[in-house]
């Protein structure tokens, strides 16, 4: 389990990125959902041991965070958004100089490691090869192998999927749904479908808060008569965000279909939907924005 109990992060120029973080993070895929800027980087680092929080506490299965880094070291795998390899090596060489900085030192135990996690990935066939032939896809799957030595308890990926291809980004998610049923795995991420194929728990991070969590299911019930949708021409989207509260849009044989949030009918012919996860989140960053809008009262 990973706690995290107001966690906040204020950066030297006053920019506060995370304010009064609480999260339990339980063994199993979580996901961490929210727009870009929204903090979710600066958790993963603080999670990760690379910056310390300004305030709060952060704890897993016990080990105090801030105080035994070296102790959560030892436990965690880190896939950050930007993975920088040695571009000239192979994918062998690599892993295996990885092996060795995570403490693997025997030659024996390296290789047996080094060849179960390349297989494991899916990139046995081209180990061999140097990191800089490798596409997109190839080179997440390599940064997920070397997150995976030593059979860490706790896994973290920042952004793991942005700018794969759809086959890619399946082969990606699949193989971090493998790896989420018996260990503590956090996907942070700004793409609303890698939460909703994988992930039993999640939360919504917006502005450095987070604004909602639960599971998947549970937060789309609760949006049950509140989605309204109507198929209107482009030219008229200005006209009715004037009138309505639209979280969404998409077009469709070049009209927009718009998602409106209201309590009640909204009449014009809207019909109520269903939902999905996109709604919770869009709902979610449409109520944070005006509530961040509103001016302040002092009393």
């Amino acid at each position: 389990m990973l706690s995290l109990n107001g966690v906040t992060h204020v950066y030297p120029n006053g920019t506060r990125a995370l304010n009064e973080i609480n999260l339990e993070i339980p063994k199993g895929m979580f996901g961490l959902l929210g727009p870009n800027g929204a903090g979710k980087s600066t958790l993963m680092r603080s999670i990760a041991t690379l910056q310390t929080p300004t305030n709060g506490s952060m704890t897993f299965d016990g080990i105090d965070i801030e105080s035994e880094p070296e102790k959560i070291r030892a436990r965690l795998g880190y896939l950050p958004q930007d993975f920088g390899v040695y571009p000239r090596v192979t994918a062998y060489d690599l892993l295996d100089h990885m092996a060795v900085l995570k403490g693997i030192a025997t030659k024996a135990e390296r290789k047996d490691t080094v060849e179960t996690l390349l297989a494991q990935v899916n990139l046995w066939d081209v180990r061999k090869k140097a990191i800089a032939g490798f596409s997109g896809g190839m080179r997440q799957r390599f940064g997920i192998a070397q997150a995976l030595i030593g059979n860490p308890d706790l896994i973290i990926t920042d952004e793991p999927t942005a700018g794969l291809d759809p086959e890619e980004r399946n082969r990606f998610l699949n193989l971090l749904a493998e790896i989420g049923e018996s260990v503590v795995v956090i996907l942070s991420t700004h793409i609303v479908e890698d939460v909703a194929d994988l992930c039993p728990r999640m939360a919504v991070i917006v502005s450095g808060q987070v604004q909602l969590e639960g599971s998947p299911s549970d937060l789309i019930s609760d949006t049950h008569g509140t989605i309204w949708e109507k198929t209107i021409a482009r030219a008229e989207m200005s006209a009715y965000a004037e009138r309505f509260h639209i979280i969404s849009s998409r077009l469709q044989a070049g009209r927009s279909v718009i998602h409106v949030l209201s309590d009640a009918d909204p009449g014009e012919n809207f019909e109520s939907v269903a939902g999905g996860l996109e709604d919770v989140y869009f709902t979610t960053l449409a109520r944070s924005r005006a509530d961040s809008d509103r001016p302040v009262v002092e009393e």
